[in-house]
């Protein structure tokens, strides 16, 4: 699915601003059908639970309703008009006055709704969507509603993030032509000085066999390096840029459809040219061996929930800059396209990863002390849960494939990795993924529970992603014991499997302000130290590729006595101040530079 773009065919109206909202215990029975007769008014886009000071909003399981008027451009007479979201949280269901128009299940990816035909230029349409927040066991993340003796609804899940609810994302209401580019996918590769660059374009609409394709790659000043006729091709770009960690070069792929010698459409698709490649225990960008720097990050903001920001954007990598991090991952659900195209333009690596969080019922038996359930048996995630999993990794795919900033694709946090069933749940994803795109390696992040002597699935990825927190959640407040610990099992994960390994998390929460001479644990001191402890290993460890710290800001979660106020293993506060550790990180990183670190680096 392509992002949408203005083209000298193509044009956008911005649907973001105040719509009308409401709980569907306050809506009626059929909200769609008139008027929401409602008070509030909801942002979008934003998360709605921390808009309003209301705890039956904030608390509320099921659907909320979302509502407003839309005037169609009186110029788009003769186009195709479609409406698109770039994400609900978690299903949607859409309505063009009292039609429904599209269903869509997948709180972080896009879905569209083709309008035409059905909305008229120069009128206006009533426009409802109902958000369903509700996670089940074929949801991704999947998650357990129950309905309490006072008759209410809860929803619990396994996952440490907050629940957030609504209309995420942008939305946009987008004209094409009615024969157009529907999909545009770009491969790149180099040959001495030269980029190469294979491509295919897929047309869609009536007239579609009896359009051509032409593309031309453009350089940022426009100028023409490349030319190419039909719909799949390869072409040269001699002297190329390469695309690299810290200067994000981009090209322009211009696809332009004709017939009898005028143009149909014109698509402008962005691309860097950059190879990825896994070699032995190495990770290589551009040949080179590249060393991760960064963060697990959240879309999680004050008041806003997973609401897309781009002051947040902007001065969130500003602070990844600012600390010498070269990279993030996408815990634990693909981030906004915006993000994306941001980290292409500034030279971010990102590790891309699927929303598949919470595949592990032995993290609930080791925080209740309750015998966990199999995780993968067929009542709880082996059976239907693998197909939506599967839905959820191609779309994923099909959205990021074309960023030179996405390295790698993770196709799950912390799966229960090391019980019966885990190779028969992941070995078919894992042949999908390679199906769907063969130029990027695949990883997965492993769970606590899982070790190199258990873990059931590792020979099938490319790099080997190691969640770990030895003094924090195992060894508390002993640094010296956790060290041992963390030594030997990184070295028995490289021993036994011989490939690339990276921490993927590795952190403890830390209450900003509080300090101690001694190692103790939520101090500001003991996350230095805690973090210093694991660099000190990693520099001893020859098949290490990457740190990525858990996590870059503070961030909101669930209720209860294992959290207050949420997780506060960031770095920075949730209001993005630093803490001490996000000093020495910059002292460790800025040395760095993308390169293997040795004994001397740690700061």
């Amino acid at each position: 699915m392509l992002s949408p773009r203005t083209s000298p065919t193509r044009d956008i109206v911005s649907l973001d601003g105040l719509w009308r909202f409401a709980l569907d215990t306050h809506a009626g029975a059929t909200p769609w059908a008139s008027r929401l007769a409602s008070p509030l008014e909801a942002p979008v886009p934003a998360s709605y639970n921390d808009l309003f000071v209301d705890t039956e909003i904030r608390d509320h399981v099921g659907i909320a309703w979302y509502q407003r008027e839309v005037r169609v451009p009186r110029g788009w007479a003769g186009e195709r008009v479609v409406l698109r979201f770039g994400s609900v949280t978690h299903a949607a269901r859409v309505y063009v006055d009292d039609r429904l128009v599209a269903e869509h299940t997948g709180g972080y990816t896009p879905f569209e709704a083709d309008l035409t035909g059905i909305v008229r230029p120069g009128t206006e349409f009533r426009l409802t969507v109902g958000v369903d927040n509700r996670l089940t066991n074929v949801t991704i993340p999947p998650g357990t509603v129950t309905t309490g003796s006072d008759g209410r609804d809860r929803q619990s899940y396994l996952h440490d993030f907050y629940n957030y609810a609504g209309i995420a994302r942008p939305v946009r209401l987008c004209s094409t032509p009615p024969t157009f580019v529907a999909d545009v996918t770009v491969v790149t590769g180099r040959d001495g000085a030269a980029g190469t660059v294979d491509y295919r374009v897929e047309t869609a609409g009536e007239a579609a066999d009896a359009t051509t394709v032409q593309v031309r790659a453009v350089d940022e000043t426009g100028r023409t390096v490349a030319e190419a006729h039909g719909s799949e091709g390869a072409f040269r770009i001699e002297n190329v840029i390469l695309w690299q960690p810290g200067a994000g070069h981009l090209y322009g792929l211009v696809v332009e459809l004709t017939a009898d010698g005028g143009t149909v459409d014109s698509y402008t698709q962005s691309f860097g040219v950059r190879t990825v490649e896994v070699r032995g225990t190495e990770f290589l960008i551009n040949g080179e061996p590249f060393y991760f720097t960064g963060f697990g990050k959240h879309e999680d903001t004050p008041v806003r929930g997973k609401g897309h920001d781009d002051a947040y954007l902007v001065h969130d990598f500003e602070l990844l800059r600012w600390t010498g991090a070269n990279s993030f991952r996408t815990s634990h659900y693909p981030y906004a396209e915006e993000v994306l195209d941001f980290a292409d333009r500034h030279g971010i690596v990102v590790i891309d990863e699927t929303a598949a969080v919470g595949l592990n019922l032995g993290v609930m038996g080791g925080l209740t002390g309750a015998a966990p359930t199999p995780t993968f048996a067929p009542e709880n995630f082996g059976g239907p849960t693998r197909d939506v999993h599967a839905r959820h990794l191609r779309r994923l795919i099909e959205r990021d494939k074309n960023h030179p900033s996405v390295v790698m694709w993770c196709l799950a946090n912390e799966p229960a990795s090391n019980e019966e069933g885990a190779r028969e749940y992941f070995e078919p994803l894992v042949r999908l993924a390679r199906e769907l795109d063969p130029t990027r390696p695949l990883t997965y992040a492993a769970v606590m529970f899982a070790t190199p002597d258990n873990d059931l699935i590792g020979d099938l990825f490319d790099v080997l992603s190691i969640n770990r927190y030895y003094g924090w959640y195992v060894f508390t407040g002993d640094l010296q014991a956790a060290e041992q610990y963390l030594e030997q099992d990184l070295r028995g994960w490289a021993r036994r499997f011989g490939k690339p390994v990276m921490m993927s998390e590795y952190g403890a929460d830390t209450q900003p302000g509080l300090h101690s001479v001694w190692d103790t644990p939520w101090s500001e001191e003991y996350q230095s130290d805690y973090l210093a402890m694991y660099h000190r290993v990693f520099d001893r460890v020859p098949e290490f590729i990457g740190e990525h710290v858990w996590n870059f800001a503070d961030f909101q979660t669930s209720a209860g006595i294992h959290r207050v106020d949420g997780n506060k293993k960031g770095v920075f506060t949730r209001d993005r101040k630093p803490k001490t550790a996000a000093f020495a990180l910059r002292r460790r990183w800025r040395g760095l530079d993308g390169r293997r670190p040795g004994p001397a680096a740690n700061g």
